[in-house]
């Protein structure tokens, strides 16, 4: 915008878009293959794309829609507020969300033909929500076999299964699946996955014997699905998996046949040449050892990067560079070394923060490492100040390419 002095008033320019300052950029197609190569493993189970949490970050319309094209058969959420956001979308697919509060809309997800996961706490206010909508409500029942969050204990699953089946022959509801989750299966070499695998049969002969016929029972995430086809059952909950991302320490995504579907990126916002012992960021943890050129990443921890993440890799025109100093809240510092002159022309350069690895670039993983953290964490928590871009929105034609979506089209 132009101010006009006379008049006070702004004169309106074309808008910059801030996707191309700083974005992250969501491969749909890597989506797909990694629907696709877990559904393989999983047949003839089927599978659940778990898209909470905004699909991990990745954006939970454009990747539910992705993983449906690959042979998804159910999505995933954890809050019905997700649910509802995806069938506003006009998604029509089946749908499970089960992680619930006192003041959870239920009555909206029984409208929506949500499927509404149950503790044992919620069922009389998912009937209550029936009545009201004059529509039987679908429930998965949930069973605490280990995890110690929520779920039924193992001592109150004979009651919750005989109050359901009684709602169920009132037409009320219809129990539609029976489900679990474990708590080390991405360490598969811990005992505690055979004893959550043979409670959970245990709670399955128990509901059989009460008369329950479930449409899917379900036990495994991702690292299960990869590595205990003894937890498959009728369905699989992926949801690390799909967007690319290993479970497990000491293999790669690569190794897994998976493909990593985010690409965080800037662009250098200042380079500048600075003297020996020139110091870094808040607290002046680092100083420049020499005469050095700094450059500047307009990206911090507003933007969802770890501010305990020094060291981590930023790939500038081919070359790694750790972040020195602390990571501030809209900004970070990498150290060119004794670049000279030659520095300023990477003003204005890509910077990556990671993506999918290729060439020896940064990953996730590589910033979850400098973080003390975990994956699943470093993808998820980028804010939505970072604008997300769609690549490969379309899904490819039998026995063609995909068509590849430039310049920021289908953000959300």
């Amino acid at each position: 915008m132009t101010y006009r002095a006379a008049t006070g008033d702004f004169d309106a320019a074309p808008a910059q878009d801030p996707r191309y300052e700083r974005s992250a950029v969501i491969d749909l197609d890597a989506i797909r293959h990694n629907v696709r190569r877990l559904a393989a493993t999983a047949s003839p189970a089927k599978v659940m794309a778990v898209v909470k949490a905004d699909a991990y970050g990745h954006g939970a319309v454009p990747v539910a829609r992705a993983a449906l094209e690959a042979g998804a058969a159910w999505l995933g959420v954890a809050h019905i507020s997700e649910a509802l956001a995806l069938r506003a979308a006009g998604i029509d697919a089946p749908l499970l969300a089960w992680l619930h509060t006192t003041e959870s809309n239920f009555g909206a997800a029984v409208a929506a033909g949500v499927d509404i996961g149950c503790s044992g706490w919620e069922l009389e206010r998912i009937v209550a929500a029936a009545r009201e909508q004059e529509r039987p409500a679908r429930i998965h029942l949930k069973v605490d076999t280990g995890l110690g969050r929520n779920g039924a204990t193992m001592d109150t699953w004979d009651h919750l299964v005989g109050e359901a089946m009684e709602y169920q022959d009132q037409g009320l509801l219809r129990v539609v699946g029976i489900f679990s989750h474990l708590a080390v299966a991405d360490e598969p070499e811990r005992p505690e996955t055979d004893q959550q695998l043979a409670a959970f049969r245990d709670v399955l002969a128990v509901a059989a014997d009460a008369g329950v016929d479930p449409e899917v029972r379900h036990l495994a995430n991702t690292p299960a699905t990869l590595s205990r086809p003894d937890t498959h059952f009728d369905l699989v909950r992926v949801g690390l998996g799909i967007y690319g991302l290993s479970p497990f320490d000491g293999q790669t995504s690569a190794e897994l046949g998976l493909r990593p579907a985010m690409t965080l990126r800037a662009v250098v916002s200042q380079c500048k040449e600075v003297p020996d012992g020139q110091g870094v960021s808040y607290g002046l943890r680092y100083h420049t050892n020499g005469a050095s050129t700094l450059g500047l990443i307009p990206v911090g921890y507003a933007d969802g990067i770890p501010r305990v993440a020094t060291g981590g890799p930023v790939r500038v025109a081919g070359k790694t560079y750790p972040v020195v100093g602390r990571i501030a809240m809209d900004q970070m510092v990498i150290d060119l070394g004794d670049v000279g002159p030659a520095g300023a022309g990477l003003f204005g350069a890509e910077a990556e923060l990671f993506g999918n690895g290729a060439d020896g670039g940064p990953t996730v993983d590589d910033w979850a490492r400098a973080a003390g953290t975990i994956n699943y964490e470093i993808v998820t928590r980028i804010s939505p100040r970072v604008p997300r871009r769609f690549i490969n929105e379309q899904a490819p034609a039998p026995g063609g390419a995909a068509a590849v979506v430039h310049g920021g089209e289908g953000a959300a």
